[in-house]
Parts: structure tokens; C-alpha cells; sequence
């Protein structure tokens, strides 16, 4: 697998170098990468305080430049994978004043520098690819992001950032200027990601606990449904607002310090709907914690279970899944050698997450493709490194 990574960076690496020389007439001075992620489980826990489990992913985003002398950044994104094909020129933000741009992935490079403490002082020139699918729940923007900080840090020599600072800059950037009120699960993983291993993060102390991935017949398939999701939708924002509704009701301040028992209790008094909403994340934390827990004790079939519990919640209860992710379930879970599979990401299309053994992994993938009604991407993975300067490999 570290071959098969390193093999991966250094294609989107040669893919961004040679942009870049078309556009630039020479090679750029910096690179950074930053992974997309998948998460096992833990899914719309992250903005009520709950608890995720996180990976990072060999696909990831390259943003490669060097300065330009001006107080312009002027920006290509040649890759398929960011959606919108573009050069884009526009000044420096100015400190506490929101501009944004008309073409939506500019405002998650642009969101960055703004928060960057004023410490962006001359414009650039760069180049963005991305091998991460937009509107996949993989985390393309966290990615864009990630890497444009990391960016950042190298052509402008500021390391005085703390992981944790950086993530809450990007998840700022985010919210502010695409508009997205994320959680900050996205922009951890991709910083503090470690290979091999999954990271536990409590979304309310900010605490992480690394978890070992140890596996020598197990691997992670992701499934791309090819149904995308836009993530600004009102359904998200919905889901956000009855889970800030059910807190309410339940007078806590989140849904993290509600349980089960509690919960139930006040089932008679709650909207059938909020109650929905609030039995999905209150057991979804809980799932969280014990497949944690089942990680570290390598018991892969407790995780499976947990998985297809997961789903089932997300697909009655909090009510984002979708026809074509519940079918990609239901496939999956037919297969021997499949300990569990499950919708992952926002929801409403996207991919789904499957624990295989890796013996198993064909069958499962021609069982999907003979199955299936749509046209299905597979990724078979397991955890990979965070984000890194990568100039030196220019």
C-alpha cells in the first residue's frame, strides 16, 4: 500500500508540474498535498459534538506555485476532479472583508488566505489537481483546502500553526466564504491523518485518539454511487437545524449530552421527526465509541455490524441516504467476506464504505457491477498519511 501511494502522489505530482509549465513557462517553487478522507463511522455526529472515526485516503489534492510579485493570485485548476475547469485571477482578500468569487471552488483557496493572519503578502501563481470526486463524500473541498494552507505555510515560511489551529482556519474558511456550515471532522483527518491507522475524534474537547488499523486480510472498499450530492443543499442545513431543535427541546446545549435512556423518555414530547433526528445521532455516537473500540481489539465483525447499523439509522431515522446507496448496501452485505458496508458522507448520493476481506473483493466488486443500476467507481484502500509539504519532490 505505501508503494501504491507513493506510485499515486508522484503521478498527480508529474500532472501538476506539467500543468504548471504550460500555464507558467516554468516550474513552480512549492507543492503541498492534503488526502480526501472517508469515514467509517460517525456520520452527522461531527456538528452536534459527537464523536467520528475517520481515514484519510491516497486521493488527494496537489496545489503547486510561486509567487508572482503582484498582490494578484492568479490560479489554474486543470483537473477534471474539481468540477470547473478555470483560470482565475483575483487580489488578495482584504483582512475582515468578504469577497467572493463566482466560481465556487476559488472561494476554498480564497476562504484560506483570508485566514491566514495576514501573513499572505504578495500574490502567486498556482496550479490545483485533484484525484478526490467532487460530490462523492470523500471531502474534495477539506482536501482544497488542506493543501492550500499547507501551501501557504511553505512559500511564505510561517510554521507557527498548531494541527489544530489549522483545521479550525480551513473549517472556517469553509463556512465563511463557500457557505457550508461544516463540522470539523474533514479538515482534522486530512492534517493529522497517520498511515495505517483511523483516528477517533471527540468533535466537542477536540481530543483525538489514534486507532491501528491492524490488518493483513482486511481492506476498505469504497463504492462511488456516481449519484452527486451538493453539499450547500437545504437538506443539510435542514438536518442541522431540527438536530439544533431537538437539543433545544431537550434543554442541552447538543445532542451530545443526551442518551439513549433520556432520549426515550422524552420521546412522547418530541416531534416524531426531531425524535428521528435524535435517536440517529444519540446511537450513532454510541456506534462510534464501540467500533472504536472493536478496531483496536482487531474484532472486525462487531466493526461490520456496527456498519450495517449505522446505515440502517441514516437511512430511517436521519433519512439522507438514497435509493442507490441503499442498493450498494444491500449488495454488499449479500457477499461472503463482507463484514459490514455502509452509506458514508452527507448523504443523498455519494459512496458508500464496506470492511472486506481482501479475498473477497472481487466477487464483491463484479457482484456490484452485475447488480447495480448505476455506474459504480470502486477505491480499495487502507488508512493513509495526512497532509505534507511536498516541495521537495518538485
Amino acid at each position: 500500500m505505501e508503494c501504491e501511494k507513493k506510485c499515486f502522489m508522484s503521478n498527480l505530482l508529474d500532472y501538476a508540474l506539467d500543468t504548471y509549465r504550460s500555464h507558467f513557462q516554468k516550474l513552480p517553487d512549492f507543492a503541498a498535498f492534503a488526502p480526501g478522507r472517508v469515514n467509517l463511522i460517525g456520520e452527522h455526529t461531527d456538528y452536534n459534538n459527537g464523536f467520528v472515526l475517520p481515514i484519510a485516503l491516497p486521493l488527494g489534492t496537489i496545489i503547486a506555485g510561486a509567487k508572482n510579485g503582484s498582490s494578484q493570485v492568479h490560479i489554474v485548476s486543470t483537473s477534471s476532479q474539481i468540477g470547473e475547469k478555470n483560470f482565475v485571477i483575483f487580489n488578495l482578500p482584504e483582512r475582515g472583508k468578504v469577497e467572493k468569487e463566482p466560481i465556487k471552488w476559488v472561494n476554498y483557496v480564497k476562504g484560506v488566505i483570508a485566514f491566514f493572519e495576514g501573513v499572505v503578502t504578495e500574490g502567486f501563481n498556482a496550479v490545483v489537481v485533484s484525484s478526490v470526486p467532487v460530490g462523492g463524500g470523500l471531502s474534495s473541498s477539506a482536501a482544497l483546502e488542506v493543501s492550500t494552507y499547507v501551501f501557504l505555510e511553505a512559500i511564505f515560511q510561517y510554521h507557527n500553526s498548531s494541527l489544530k489551529e489549522k483545521a479550525l482556519r480551513c473549517q472556517k474558511a469553509e463556512q465563511l466564504y463557500a457557505d457550508m456550515p461544516c463540522g470539523i471532522m474533514d479538515q482534522f483527518i486530512s492534517i493529522m491523518a497517520e498511515y495505517g491507522k483511523a483516528l477517533l475524534l471527540d468533535c466537542r474537547s477536540l481530543k483525538t485518539t489514534v486507532v491501528p488499523f491492524k490488518t493483513v486480510e482486511e481492506v476498505v472498499v469504497i463504492t462511488n454511487s456516481n449519484v452527486q450530492i451538493e453539499l450547500s443543499s437545504t437538506e443539510y442545513s435542514l438536518r442541522r437545524k431540527q438536530c439544533e431543535e431537538a437539543a433545544y427541546l431537550l434543554g442541552v446545549e447538543s445532542l451530545r449530552d443526551v442518551d439513549l435512556k433520556t432520549l426515550e423518555e422524552y420521546k412522547t414530547k418530541l416531534p416524531i421527526v426531531i425524535y428521528k433526528r435524535a435517536r440517529h445521532v444519540v446511537t450513532e455516537n454510541a456506534r462510534t465509541v464501540a467500533a472504536a473500540d472493536a478496531l483496536k481489539n482487531n474484532d472486525f465483525i462487531t466493526f461490520g455490524k456496527l456498519m450495517i447499523e449505522s446505515h440502517n439509522s441514516l437511512r430511517d431515522d436521519f433519512e439522507v441516504s438514497c435509493r442507490e446507496l441503499n442498493q450498494l448496501v444491500d449488495i454488499a452485505i449479500s457477499v461472503d467476506g463482507v463484514y459490514g458496508s455502509r452509506m458514508t458522507g452527507a448523504g443523498f448520493g455519494g459512496c458508500t464504505v464496506s470492511l472486506v476481506k481482501e479475498k473477497s473483493v472481487e466477487v464483491f466488486i463484479k457482484n456490484i457491477k452485475n447488480k447495480y443500476d448505476g455506474n459504480p467507481t470502486f477505491y480499495i484502500t487502507l488508512p493513509a498519511s495526512g497532509a505534507a509539504d511536498i516541495t521537495s519532490l518538485i
